[in-house]
């Protein structure tokens, strides 16, 4: 069973369902699409008692949960104490991502290659700190933000209205009452997954994510606006030294904790001048880099993450095919804010080969027509030969499906295809 009912889970559906074992799939509460490929039940993910009761009725030998929120709610806890294999860390671990301040506090303890911050729960010495600093600067709410609990402020007004928004005026709740307020790291970005079982793990391939909701990467942050793999700039050589520098050293400082760590370790790393260095962990796997990682792998998914959570990924090899994937995502206008709801989708005939709609934010209307329920609504994912080529077929299906409220970048990967 999948947990969750996004694009990150459509796609794992699929590649869950396209093992050669031939599992049955369920997925609670999923979405209009994953319907297609699996049956769905409407289970709240944050619903922990339902999808309990749903794991003992369906009688499920394996759950691989998607969203951090019932990660943070202790769900892995629960199962593996039903004897449930799960995919995904208990609480302790969950809580690498639930606290920005956890994190870098872990990073700072075991000499991680991070920006130089401050931790802050009232907003005086948070203020004093930003005046000390110099602009651009990063402030980040300490929890949960669904991916938008980030500020890159480009002048000490911006970062101190940011800090007075969630401090005092509570844009992200409990989340925010507490931030981390980061020197900003320059250079390109890159987002690492790595499958982790205690301190072995998987490193699987490259992406790059596009955040800013504008082309250009203008705008407020989203949780993702489309991805590519592999992501080019970090060479074999940078890998082997990421791998050294920062995932290494992670996996071994998480266990150095007495967290018994089963799932997806999600690094984001921003490559500067000074070499490699983390802006974040996530424990779960990344959306929309899944939709882009996923469909190049040439191994069994479901044996990898099989392997994971019953602690035998010691030895375990990954098969990955060379063709590069890139996913565009298609959004409500006006998301990451203010969105319509209920529009109608009309989607293309027929795909060309390579190319794949996977849905986040859809449902059925009361007269069984496809209508948008999210921010971000679809995910165009395409594979071909090469990336430019990948990237013209995914956006000529974004052209042709139909949805009055569509919106999506044009510049997915462009930074890639600029390269000499």
């Amino acid at each position: 069973m999948v947990v969750g009912g996004g694009g990150r889970e459509h796609a794992l559906v699929r590649a869950l369902g396209g093992s050669p074992s031939r599992p049955r799939v369920l997925c609670a509460p999923g979405n209009a699409g994953i319907a297609a490929d699996a049956r769905c039940f409407p289970v709240k993910a944050d619903d922990i008692e339902g999808l309990l009761g749903l794991v003992r009725s369906e009688g499920v030998d394996f759950v691989v949960v998607g969203p951090e929120v019932p990660l943070v709610l202790g769900l892995a806890d629960r199962l593996r104490a039903l004897g449930i294999a799960v995919y995904g860390p208990g609480a302790d671990g969950a809580r690498l991502e639930a606290s920005k301040t956890y994190t870098k506090r872990l990073l700072q303890k075991y000499a991680i290659p991070t920006a130089a911050a401050g931790l802050f729960d009232e907003v005086s010495p948070a203020l004093a700190y930003l005046r000390a600093r110099r602009a651009p600067i990063v402030v980040k709410a300490d929890g949960l933000a669904a991916g938008k609990g980030v500020v890159v402020a480009q002048s000490l007004a911006e970062a101190e209205a940011a800090v007075r928004d969630m401090m005092e005026g509570g844009r992200f709740g409990q989340g925010g009452r507490q931030v981390l307020i980061e020197d900003c790291l320059l250079g390109e970005e890159t987002s690492l997954l790595v499958v982790v079982s205690g301190r072995d793990y998987v490193i699987l391939p490259t992406s790059q994510d596009h955040k800013r909701v504008g082309e250009g990467d203008v705008g407020p942050n989203t949780g993702g606006m489309g991805a590519y793999s592999p992501a080019e700039v970090v060479t074999p050589a940078l890998l082997e030294r990421i791998e050294r520098t920062i995932v290494r050293p992670s996996v071994d400082a998480i266990a150095a904790e007495g967290i018994a760590f089963r799932g997806t370790l999600f690094i984001g790393i921003m490559l500067t001048a000074q070499g490699p260095q983390v802006l974040e962990f996530n424990t779960r796997f990344g959306d929309p880099e899944t939709q882009a990682v996923l469909p190049r792998l040439a191994s069994d998914p479901l044996e990898l993450l099989w392997a994971a959570a019953r602690g035998r990924l010691a030895g375990v090899r990954l098969s990955v095919d060379p063709d590069p994937a890139i996913c565009v995502v298609v959004a409500a206008r006006g998301y990451p804010e203010a969105y319509p709801s209920g529009d109608a989708i009309t989607l293309p005939g027929s795909l060309p080969e390579g190319v794949t709609v996977l849905h986040a934010g859809t449902a059925r209307d009361a007269a069984g027509r496809l209508v948008t329920a999210g921010g971000r609504v679809l995910g165009v994912t395409a594979r071909a030969p090469t990336l430019l080529r990948a990237a013209e077929l995914a956006y000529q299906a974004c052209d042709a499906l139909d949805c009055t409220s569509k919106y999506y970048r044009r510049d997915i990967g462009a930074r890639q295809l600029r390269r000499p």
